[in-house]
């Protein structure tokens, strides 16, 4: 009879919450967060200012190549730092939905198979709004037009109204801002040319996988071969490589992402060619020639020295820029000159454990490059370092900055924005989470992993036992120090007993020694309680 009581009143819940949906948790201590994302972070809406009509143009998956080719692709006009879509009627805008997070969120929000892949700050909202964290509240999302610089005035002054919205709808609290990839250079620059917005809005900046020093091998690749946005079979569905590459040939936030010449870098990123030459006898040989940051410079101007973009039948020029490159290098000098406000935090995450492109190499023994205008029909050869696959470590950890903490996480470049290690960080310094013993600079995970429960009862006694596993998981995996662990040592247990009136427990905890980053704890209890 019980148990159909307790089936009738669990089908009684479960409809009840599908008639009415729990009200989301909201936590009215939180401080304010605003999400800034990287290059290709934004949704970018084309607006027709002959009809007024807006439609979206990045990111899209239906006649994505099309769209992007007719109102994307812009020219860089040197007296005023902007680049300008070559169609003189669209004006690109950034959709504001949902206090900005319509545009940071999912890219293609009618994407319905694998909308995953186009997924940019989605999992991090979710997760925001479990802690608590309401849009218009104490959320928000600040969108941007990806190809301009990242000291353009009218980013910069969009960015300082927003900072000033946020914040007088918290009720006056201070800011934290969360930036991803190239937003920590844009918000980098803002901090540096708008000081004294940042310091009276501001309380926290969370820089994740930053390219501080640029990401030397992914943007030299991208000059000479273009990029893909999503990977797979959706890619069969977007926009070409080339096409990607004739948009960003003329965007300086690209030139921005250069590899730093200033920076001492471990070991100096390289572009590296095969190359058919003769020797001083006249003989043809295929030698390996390198090229360091600032001779790379010439290969990209001969590479692209034929290149043109065809529109509205019109072959229009499009050789590497060097307008641009020195638009860049100024940008570089203003970031460089950045410090944090006192009153603010800054804190640095940054991705590891992945191969990540740092020189790149052309061509090989048996089939050297012989015409540098062909380059882009090459399949470029890495040479990589540790990073998030993108940027490197090296890159990501080097802010010049005075940094709360700086915390690295084996994780993708996008895909580290919806790591759970990174939200455990984050839930930290957010004040999110109130576990005081947490440090996220010792990660680790408790996962239980198994739980069983018997209660017994005869003659006035019952009799109930538990047992309970869990698995300790942490970053530090030193599996030699591990093998020799569980050769030499047994596991550790211990125990405890309790007692009152007409009742007795004891419990016995296992723990097993660390194997591959792992640790096994075992809990084995029994209580024994006689009727009074």
């Amino acid at each position: 009879m019980t148990m159909l009581l307790e089936e009738i009143v669990q089908s009684v819940e479960l409809w009840l919450k599908l008639i009415k949906k729990p009200q989301p948790y909201v936590d009215p201590n939180l401080d304010p967060v605003l999400l800034v994302p990287g290059i290709a972070g934004s949704i970018l809406n084309a607006v027709d200012d002959e009809n007024g009509t807006e439609e979206r143009v990045w990111v899209r998956i239906l006649g994505a190549d099309y769209k992007f080719r007719t109102k994307l692709w812009s020219r860089f006009d040197p007296s005023t730092g902007k680049t300008v879509s070559l169609d003189p009627k669209a004006r690109i805008v950034v959709p504001e939905g949902r206090y900005g997070l319509e545009a940071i969120d999912a890219l293609d929000p009618d994407m319905v198979i694998g909308q995953e892949c186009v997924y940019y700050f989605h999992d991090m909202i979710v997760e925001f709004t479990k802690w608590g964290f309401q849009e218009g509240k104490t959320l928000f999302g600040f969108g941007y037009d990806f190809r301009q610089s990242n000291r353009l005035q009218e980013t910069l002054d969009r960015l300082a109204e927003k900072l000033e919205a946020v914040y007088n709808a918290a009720g006056g609290k201070k800011i934290n801002i969360i930036t991803h990839s190239m937003g920590g250079l844009l918000v980098k620059c803002f901090m540096c040319l708008h000081t004294d917005v940042f310091e009276k809005y501001v309380k926290n900046w969370i820089a994740i996988a930053a390219p501080f020093q640029g990401a030397p091998g992914y943007i030299t690749s991208t000059f000479l071969n273009g990029m893909s946005f999503v990977d797979g079979w959706e890619q069969n569905f977007f926009i070409s490589k080339w096409s990607m590459h004739q948009l960003l040939i003329e965007c300086p936030s690209v030139y921005e992402l250069m590899a730093c010449l200033d920076f001492h870098w471990e070991h100096i990123p390289l572009l590296e060619m095969w190359r058919q030459r003769l020797d001083g006898d006249g003989n043809s040989q295929i030698i390996l020639e390198s090229y360091p940051l600032a001779e790379s410079v010439e290969i990209f101007k001969e590479a692209l020295s034929s290149n043109t973009v065809n529109y509205n039948g019109e072959d229009l020029p499009l050789p590497f820029n060097m307008e641009i490159l020195k638009w860049a290098n100024e940008t570089r000098k203003i970031i460089s000159r950045a410090k944090v406000p006192p009153q603010v935090k800054f804190y640095n995450i940054y991705g590891i454990n992945l191969e990540t492109p740092h020189s790149v190499c052309y061509g090989n023994e048996e089939i050297p490059v012989t015409d540098l205008r062909q380059l882009r029909y090459f399949q470029p050869n890495y040479v990589c370092v540790d990073g998030d696959g993108t940027v490197p470590a090296e890159s990501a950890k080097a802010d010049g900055l005075n940094a709360a903490a700086r915390v690295g996480v084996p994780g993708e470049h996008r895909g580290i924005l919806c790591e759970h290690h990174v939200f455990r960080i984050l839930k930290c310094w957010l004040k999110a989470d109130h576990d005081p013993f947490y440090n996220p600079l010792n990660d680790y995970v408790i996962l239980p992993t198994a739980f069983e429960m018997e209660k017994h009862k005869d003659k006035g006694v019952e009799v109930t036992s538990l047992k309970e596993e869990w698995e300790i998981i942490s970053q530090d995996q030193d599996h030699d120090h591990d093998d020799k662990v569980a050769a030499d040592e047994r596991p550790m247990v211990s125990s405890i007993s309790v007692s009152d009136v007409g009742a007795e427990a004891c419990a016995t905890v296992t723990v097993h020694p660390q194997n591959e980053g792992k640790q096994h704890v075992e809990l084995n209890a029994l209580s024994v309680s006689v009727d009074a």
